[in-house]
């Protein structure tokens, strides 16, 4: 029988990868595609004393409070009426900027590079080229900047993003020990996955200023990247008692919480921020909310909330691979994957995931082999070989290559960890079954609970096997007893019919030939129903079968118009008469 429908190969199926902290492409938490950027109406100060004369807002109020809109308003307000404020287009290309408006932004600085004579306008330009995903543009408008701090950030980012290595060592030798330079080094550190050197950098900082508190949910990051999401919970718990209703800490705090636990105690951990918002729906205005929140219900409304996300939120497409995945979309999920090249482990996994599916699914041994070059990619690599995922990766590997001595190796040695989980145990019968572990292997097939994977044909071909190489045959004929009439069930069929004549369980194999030689009129049913059915007769004469089933394998041979048939009968009626047994 060939071995075939290995069940979520690798890690990645498993589970759902929910955002962090945003997109790499620096998209903020308080963007979002429906979102329009609403005016805010001004509230005047009124002065002590004063009925009619009113105070205007302070720009730096709105700052410090990082009330963007209102400061936008107010600024806008300004301008409208030609009010005289010093760099009036410097604050309010300031002000888009952190409001996400980074078009905008660009604008006001291109019209303040009429008025002012500050050329390191170029320099913010560039960050805001950047943050739109333009990086060509952010780095050409960097080069027109005057050399400083900021200039070198930019371009060692940029260079990041083209993964020009030679770039990135000249920007990274001009650093200095400054806070913002360090800072852009350790974000470069958890752009490439160096999760413990940007770590090392962070804890320096905080150690030099304790009340940098953003500093805390860097590290929370970090731990939560390495998989220490207990660890990323408590250090973050220092930055939440500051900012309580901080969109990105909080949705850290969940995302922490999904993978301890599950999307409905995550989504709890968003409540905190649907009371505390002013809007009627916090979720519809921040796409980082919206695409997490489709995680945490298990791909509910995937289809209608990721597309648009794709370009803004990486997890997204990742995410509605995994969706077309479980939805049986095999060839969906390969046109979104087909043309990333991955990075990190837990893409390099998922694409192995999709050609895999796709290769068992067309037959396509192109699929098959790319699928397994990368989950041994990924299980043979020194960071990756200890980890759960790591292992999974080789046993999928070993499982395609149909080396199952190998798959149980891997497989058992992260069996605790997956004591309910349906794939697994799906995996782990069939590799035991295909290596000749035929007890273990129906242990674990019998531990599956999903009722569809119970139904596929796959599942109860390997299951009755099990059961016939565990001498219980009439497990294995019940479960044929209880299918519709079909093309599987001729299939399943053939399958007791020949295991359960090699493994001597001739009663069952002369049924299941019967059966055969019904539905199909082939000499090789006769031949097997003819060779059962003197199995049948030779175990009563060794007293290891009932003389009831010799008188039933005879009916079956009745029904057989074949010249054999008369003569096989009459031996085994001369038996029965020698030895005084009633057979009709």
């Amino acid at each position: 029988q060939e071995v075939e429908g290995q069940r979520r190969l690798g890690a990645a199926v498993a589970q759902s990868l929910v955002s962090q902290s945003g997109s790499a492409n620096m998209i903020r938490p308080g963007t979002s595609l429906t979102k329009q950027k609403q005016k805010r109406t001004v509230v005047p100060k009124f002065a002590p004393g004063k009925k009619t004369e009113s105070l205007k807002p302070d720009l730096h109020d709105f700052l410090n409070a990082c009330d963007y809109v209102g400061a936008v308003t107010l600024l806008e307000f300004e301008k409208k009426t030609r009010e005289q404020r010093p760099h009036l287009l410097m604050w309010l290309a300031y002000s888009y900027f952190h409001n996400g408006d980074y078009k905008k932004a660009v604008d006001a600085y291109d019209e303040a590079l009429k008025t002012e004579k500050d050329l390191h306008i170029h320099a913010y330009k560039a960050c805001c080229f950047y943050a739109l995903t333009e990086y060509s543009e952010a780095e050409e408008a960097a080069k027109l900047a005057p050399d400083s701090s900021l200039k070198t950030r930019i371009l060692f980012h940029t260079a990041h993003k083209r993964n020009d290595e030679s770039a990135m060592m000249s920007h990274h030798q001009a650093l200095m020990d400054t806070r913002e330079d360090q800072l852009c080094l350790a974000a470069i550190q958890y752009l490439r996955s160096h999760f413990q050197e940007a770590t090392d950098i962070y804890k320096r900082l905080l150690v030099e200023d304790r009340e940098h508190w953003a500093l805390n949910v860097y590290i929370a990051l970090c731990y939560y990247k390495l998989d220490y999401y207990d660890v990323a919970l408590e250090i973050l718990q220092t930055y939440l008692t500051n900012f309580p209703h901080s969109i990105t800490a909080v949705n850290l705090r969940a995302c922490s919480h999904y993978q301890l636990y599950n999307g409905k105690a995550a989504e709890a951990e968003l409540k905190v921020l649907q009371q505390a918002s002013n809007s009627g729906n916090i979720f519809q205005d921040h796409d980082l909310l919206l695409h997490n929140l489709v995680v945490f219900r298990n791909g509910e409304n995937a289809v209608q909330i990721l597309p648009p996300l794709l370009d803004i939120i990486p997890e997204a497409r990742l995410n509605l691979v995994i969706y077309h995945l479980r939805t049986g979309e095999e060839m969906e999920a390969y046109n979104l994957i087909k043309d990333i090249e991955p990075t990190v482990p837990r893409e390099y996994i998922l694409k192995g995931v999709v050609f895999a599916a796709l290769g068992q699914k067309t037959g396509s041994q192109e699929h098959l082999k790319l699928a397994q070059q990368l989950f041994q990619l990924v299980g043979a690599s020194a960071s990756e070989c200890d980890t759960i995922p790591g292992r999974q990766c080789m046993a999928s590997c070993f499982f395609l290559l149909r080396q199952f001595e190998d798959v149980l190796v891997y497989l058992k040695s992260i069996k605790p960890y997956f004591t309910n989980d349906d794939d697994f145990n799906w995996n782990h019968g069939i590799a035991c079954a295909a290596a000749g572990d035929y007890k273990e292997a129906k242990e674990a097939l019998l531990q599956v609970q999903n009722e569809d994977y119970r139904s596929e044909f796959i599942y109860l071909s390997w299951l009755c096997r099990c059961y016939m190489m565990n001498n219980q045959p009439a497990l294995a004929w019940e479960t044929y007893a209880l299918m519709e009439t079909s093309n599987e069930a001729f299939n399943l069929l053939h399958l007791i019919a020949n295991d359960c004549y090699k493994m001597g369980h001739f009663y069952y194999a002369c049924k299941a030939f019967d059966v055969l030689e019904r539905l199909d009129p082939d000499p090789e049913f006769w031949e097997g129903k003819r060779g059962a059915a003197i199995g049948v007769f030779q175990r009563v004469l060794a007293n290891k079968d009932s003389v009831d089933k010799l008188q039933e394998v005879v009916a079956l041979l009745h029904s057989t118009q074949h010249p054999q048939v008369d003569k096989v009968i009459r031996v085994i009626q001369k038996w029965a008469k020698d030895n005084r047994v009633q057979i009709d």
